[in-house]
């Protein structure tokens, strides 16, 4: 994701009370609608009215350098948290690499299996294949923002990790901790429903990185993006119980609807 702002830190929190609203974030909204032409113009939209861009026309195409360097870094079977269209993960069963992508949109996992990878509909804060054996797991394009709280993200992505796993992050171009309710925009008056995010630069998540336990592994940028590769504590305890954030806007809407492709990761 792109930003228009500067390099001063931000920091932001907006109290974000639950909703009992049963409509689905980046399903039944522009986004699903940008998904299926394979372009913009998209947006996160604030509460304040400020617009952040999302790259949809790179997240439909095939992996490029910037990406290509982060699979070069991926270390066995790998996760991809919310995968979208599946670039990443078609990329890597190119590659006859196990890989498995998660996304609470069906139309990015239907794009996703037509590109030849497997995917689920899921958020990662419900019961997901293989917890607690995945040797590596993604959050790219923004995805640490998922949930709208980076320590009950990073908890959740430890149980998903085997001990010592590698968590590859992409973190905004900016020195930015913040959390906000945000809508997906199309920027001409279309917009779907509320939702808790995140933003953090990669100063801020090695602090919450730091809080939780994880172990800096190596950062770089390419392309005008920004990368944070952290390990996961090795002597953690496993657990497969998923560890919702404080809202349940996030998670009551977000349940499996497509469990066929669970046997990938059968045999971990």
């Amino acid at each position: 994701m792109s930003t228009g702002e500067g390099t001063r830190p931000v920091t932001a929190l907006i109290d974000c009370p639950p909703s009992d609203s049963p409509a689905r974030p980046w399903s039944a909204d522009p986004y699903t609608d940008a998904l299926r032409t394979g372009r913009g113009p998209l947006f996160l939209r604030r509460t304040d009215g400020w617009l952040l861009p999302l790259e949809v026309e790179r997240w439909c195409a095939e992996a490029d350098a910037a990406d290509r360097e982060v699979l070069r870094r991926c270390e066995g079977a790998v996760l991809d948290v919310g995968c979208g269209p599946g670039r990443l993960v078609a990329a890597l069963a190119a590659q006859g690499r196990p890989v498995l992508g998660i996304d609470v949109s069906e139309a990015a996992v239907a794009h996703a299996v037509r590109l030849g990878g497997q995917a689920l509909h899921r958020s990662v804060f419900e019961p997901v294949p293989g917890e607690g054996r995945w040797d590596t797991a993604l959050l790219i394009d923004g995805n640490v923002g998922i949930g709208g709280d980076p320590h009950a993200l990073l908890r959740r992505m430890s149980q998903l990790l085997a001990p010592g796993g590698l968590l590859v992050v992409e973190t905004a171009p900016v020195d930015v901790d913040e959390r906000v309710r945000v809508r997906v925009a199309d920027g001409r008056g279309a917009s779907g429903t509320s939702f808790p995010w995140a933003r953090l630069g990669t100063p801020a998540l090695l602090r919450h990185a730091g809080w939780a336990g994880w172990r800096p592994e190596g950062q770089w940028a390419a392309d005008g993006r920004c990368f944070l590769a952290l390990r996961n504590r090795s002597d953690r305890r496993t657990s497969s119980a998923a560890e919702p954030p404080n809202n349940t806007a996030v998670t009551s809407s977000q349940r499996a609807r497509n469990p066929s492709p669970e046997s990938a990761v059968a045999d971990l």
